[in-house]
């Protein structure tokens, strides 16, 4: 049965702390919906009303377009968390959330909560505006095998300038959103 609370309590933040990986969603008002896996040691609890993850360059730059869209409610964002463990659990925290840069005054400060990855391009922060935990009793056991290293590896190999031009290309989303690109390569580890 589902539970709503207006804010994490200590065994939202412990079973948050345990996930090898999370889910990320966001829409803008037209356009495809965004799912995206998340991976790494990547996530933190802020606070019980607002958390962060750090997000490496890839494929595309879906989330940071769509919680920038010019719309009314710009920002919705959806982050869930599977236990495939015991208990059986589903944790999803609704908010609205914000890309900072490493260019953002905001970014030192916020950037002390982790450890930066090779690739690293934002961080992004979601203001939580409810929680919803469900039984998860659908959802398989299954056990981490390891982390992918390939694309920190590909990241750490990579010419600071050329991913930096590259970024710097990356100005749209799939469905011509805008984006801000980073003007700084973070080389972490």
């Amino acid at each position: 049965m589902a539970e709503f609370f207006d804010a994490l309590n200590e065994k939202h933040v412990a079973m948050i702390e345990k996930q090898p990986v999370f889910f990320v969603a966001t829409a803008a008002a037209d356009g495809r919906i965004n799912l995206s896996p998340k991976g790494y040691d990547a996530f933190r609890v802020l606070s019980p009303t607002q958390v962060a993850y750090l997000d490496l360059g890839g494929s595309g730059n879906e989330t940071h377009a769509h919680l920038m869209a010019p719309q009314e409610d710009a920002g919705r964002i959806t982050v869930m968390f599977c236990n495939f463990d015991r208990p059986a659990l589903i944790l999803r925290l609704y908010g609205k959330g914000r890309p900072v840069l490493p260019q953002d005054a905001e970014w030192a400060a916020l950037a002390e909560n982790f450890t930066m990855m090779p690739g690293t391009r934002q961080i992004f922060v979601i203001d939580i505006d409810s929680i919803q935990t469900s039984c998860g009793w659908g959802i398989p056991f299954m056990s981490l095998e390891g982390e992918r290293e390939t694309l920190k590896k590909a990241h750490r190999q990579s010419d600071p300038a050329e991913w930096e031009a590259k970024m710097a290309g990356r100005t749209t989303s799939i469905d011509g959103l805008t984006t801000r690109a980073t003007t700084r390569y973070i080389a972490g580890e």
